[in-house]
C-alpha cells in the first residue's frame, strides 16, 4: 500500500507552480505510508502524487502510472491480487509500461466502463485515474473499504482527494470519507455504487448450505492469493481464532512464491508470526501456542501501559478517530507495527473481517432469529470501514507496514456470506461445541489448530493484549477529565458529545490534531458499533447501558458463554 493526493480542475489562470508545491506539502503528511520513493504528475488540469510503499516490482512500479502515449495517469493504493488473470483476459493489447499489479486498472478503463470493470478486481484499493485527454477524473475506493480515501474541495472548488484525512483538512472545509464500494466520475458529476450483492438480502441465503469443505477451500484460496509480495512478510498471531486460521494457512503456503505459479522456493520461505501485550497478556500466552503448532518463527513483544499511554497522541493523528474501542485496540497494534518494521518486514496478514461475516461478537448470542443475524452482519459490514479496517490500516501503515486481511477477500465473501445464517447462530441447546459463537467456522478447519486456540472463547484485541490496558486507561481519563468538563460535553464537543471520561479524553486530543466540524464528522458516533447496534438492543436491553464496550463489560454473554 502507499499514498495518494490528487488536485483536479486546474484552471488556466491557476498558479502550478504553488499548486505543485502546495500538493507536494500535503502528500508528505502521508508519506508514512509510502516511504520507499514519491512521484509527481503535474499537467494543465491535474496534479497527483503518489508516496510508494513498494511491495510488488519494488525496483519498477513506480507511480503515477502512465498509459504508453501519457494520456492516462493513475495513482493507486491498494493491491490487485488478481492482476494476472486480468491481463489474460484483455479483449485488445496494452503497453503495460511496469511490473505494478495496479496498472491493470488503467488497462481495464482502456476497454470498459468503471462501474462494470470494478467488479472484475479481487483486491483492496483506492485510487484516481486521470484520463487527460477527456478531462476527466475517475475515483474508486473497494467494496469494504479497506483502504482509506478522503475528498473534499478547496476553497477555488477543485476537487482533492488523499489517503488520508491529515493531508486535506487544513485545505477542504467540506473534507469527507469517499464510500467504500462506491465511484466518482467528473464526466457526469456522480458518485455511483458498483458493489451490489445478492446476499445482502436474507431471503437470497435462506436455505443455501456452504459445506465445510467449500468454506476451507475458499479460505485458503484466499491466503494463498494475498501471499502476492516480492519483500519480506509476516502473519498477526494474537492467539485468538482468525488470527490463526490465517497463519494456519499462510504456513501451508509459505514455501513457494505466490507470483511464480508455486513452482520456484518462496524468496523468505520461513513464515514470521507477530504478537504483543502486556505483561501476562492472554493472547501473548496463547500466541506461543498457536506459532508452536504451526512452526512460524515467533515474536512476542510486551510493551508497558506507559509506553501505551505515551503513543495515545500520535496514535489518534494517525488513525483519524476518536472511536473508543479503536483507539484502545489500535495502540498496542500501532506498536507493534513499529517493531515488525524495524525487523524489515514490509507486509503482514490480519484477521480482521471474520466476526463481522460470522457473527463473532458476543452479542449474536443474544440474535433471535437467522434473518436478525443476517442483517446485523451486513450492517457490520458496511460500518468496518469505520472500525476494524481502519485500525488495522491506518496503525499499521503509520509505521510503512501494509496489512492484508483474507477475510475480506471479495470472492471468499461471496461464499460466506451466501450461507445461510442459521448455520452461524450459537446454539446453545445442541450437545458438543455448537454453543459457541463461530462454532461453523471452527469445524470447517477441524485438525489446523489445536482445541485450545480453534476453540477459544472470543475477546476483543484490546483486551487480549492484557486486562490491564482498559484498566489503566480509564483510570488516567479520570485524572484528566474533571466532572464538570464531562457534564458540560455537549457544549464543547456537540458532534457526538463523548459519554464517559475516557471517551473525552480521546476527543480532546482528536480535536488537537483535526479541529473544525467536517473532521468531527467523518466519525460515525464515536462508540463503539457492538454496543450501540439498535439490533444489539433490540435483542437484549441490557446493551443500551453499555457505555463501555470491552467484551469483558458484556458479562451476561460472556460468562454464559462459557
Amino acid at each position: 500500500m502507499c499514498s495518494i493526493l490528487g488536485i483536479f480542475g486546474l484552471q488556466p489562470g491557476d498558479d502550478v507552480g504553488a499548486l505543485r508545491r502546495q500538493a507536494l506539502e500535503l502528500s508528505q503528511k502521508q508519506r508514512h505510508r509510502g516511504p520507499d520513493w514519491s512521484g509527481v504528475h503535474l499537467d494543465e488540469g491535474a496534479i497527483l502524487v503518489h508516496e510508494r510503499l513498494a511491495i510488488v516490482d519494488p525496483a519498477g512500479g513506480s507511480q503515477p502510472l502512465r498509459s504508453s502515449d501519457g494520456e492516462l495517469v493513475l495513482a493507486v493504493n491498494g493491491e490487485i491480487y488478481n492482476h494476472r488473470e486480468l491481463k489474460k483476459e484483455l479483449a485488445q493489447p496494452y503497453a503495460f509500461q511496469t511490473g505494478s499489479d495496479c496498472e491493470v486498472i488503467n488497462a481495464l478503463y482502456r476497454e470498459d466502463e468503471p462501474g462494470s470493470f470494478l467488479n472484475r478486481l479481487n483486491g483492496i484499493f483506492a485510487f484516481a485515474l486521470w484520463d487527460r485527454a477527456r478531462q476527466r477524473v475517475v475515483v474508486a475506493r473497494d467494496p469494504i473499504g479497506v483502504c482509506p480515501l478522503y475528498w473534499g474541495h478547496d476553497r477555488e472548488g477543485r476537487l482533492c482527494v488523499a489517503s488520508e484525512m491529515k493531508a486535506l483538512s487544513g485545505i477542504c472545509a467540506d473534507v469527507a470519507q469517499f464510500p467504500p464500494g462506491h465511484w466518482y466520475d467528473s464526466a457526469s458529476g456522480k458518485l455511483q455504487k458498483y458493489y451490489v450483492k445478492p446476499w445482502r438480502d436474507y431471503d437470497a441465503t435462506r436455505g443455501v448450505q456452504v459445506s465445510a469443505q467449500e468454506l476451507r477451500e475458499a479460505f485458503e484460496r484466499a491466503v494463498h492469493r494475498q501471499l502476492m509480495t516480492d519483500v519480506p512478510y509476516g502473519v498477526l498471531l494474537s492467539g485468538g481464532l482468525d488470527s490463526s486460521l490465517v497463519a494456519a494457512c499462510a504456513a501451508r503456503f509459505a514455501r513457494n512464491r505466490v507470483e511464480e505459479d508455486d513452482v520456484s522456493e518462496a524468496w523468505w520461505p520461513r513464515l514470521h508470526s507477530f504478537a504483543i501485550g502486556l505483561e501476562g497478556s492472554p493472547d501473548l500466552a496463547a500466541a506461543e501456542v498457536a506459532a508452536a503448532a504451526l512452526g512460524t518463527v515467533h515474536h512476542g513483544f510486551k510493551y508497558s501501559f506507559d509506553e501505551g499511554l505515551d503513543a495515545l497522541p500520535e496514535v489518534i493523528r494517525h488513525i483519524e478517530t476518536y472511536d473508543v474501542t479503536t483507539i484502545r485496540a489500535s495502540t498496542p497494534m500501532y506498536l507493534l507495527a513499529r517493531r515488525i518494521k524495524a525487523m524489515g518486514v514490509k507486509m503482514v496478514l490480519s484477521g480482521e473481517g471474520s466476526d463481522e461475516i460470522f457473527g463473532g461478537y458476543l452479542y449474536f448470542h443474544k440474535a433471535p432469529n437467522a434473518r436478525e443475524f443476517h442483517e446485523e452482519l451486513v450492517r457490520k459490514l458496511d460500518a468496518l470501514h469505520n472500525y476494524d479496517c481502519l485500525r488495522a490500516n491506518k496503525s499499521m501503515m503509520a509505521w510503512g507496514v501494509e496489512p492484508r486481511v483474507p477475510f475480506l477477500d471479495v470472492e471468499f465473501l461471496d461464499v460466506a456470506m451466501r450461507m445461510d445464517a442459521q448455520a452461524k447462530m450459537v446454539d446453545k441447546a445442541s450437545p458438543g461445541k455448537r454453543g459457541i459463537e463461530k462454532a461453523v467456522l471452527r469445524e470447517a478447519f477441524e485438525g489446523y489448530l489445536p482445541d485450545s486456540i480453534l476453540w477459544r472463547q472470543k475477546e476483543q484485541f484490546s483486551d487480549g493484549v492484557g486486562y490491564g490496558w482498559i484498566d489503566g486507561l480509564k483510570a488516567h481519563a479520570e485524572k484528566q477529565v474533571s466532572d464538570r468538563e464531562l457534564a458540560a460535553a455537549d457544549k464543547r464537543f456537540p458532534i457526538n458529545p463523548p459519554q464517559t471520561k475516557e471517551a473525552y479524553y480521546y476527543r480532546s486530543l482528536f480535536d488537537q490534531a483535526f479541529p473544525g466540524t467536517a473532521c468531527a464528522e467523518t466519525v460515525p458516533g464515536g462508540k463503539s458499533i457492538a454496543c450501540s447496534s439498535p439490533a444489539a438492543i433490540a435483542w437484549d436491553a441490557s446493551f443500551a447501558a453499555a457505555a463501555d464496550p470491552s467484551g469483558r463489560a458484556i458479562a451476561g454473554v460472556h460468562n454464559a458463554a462459557l
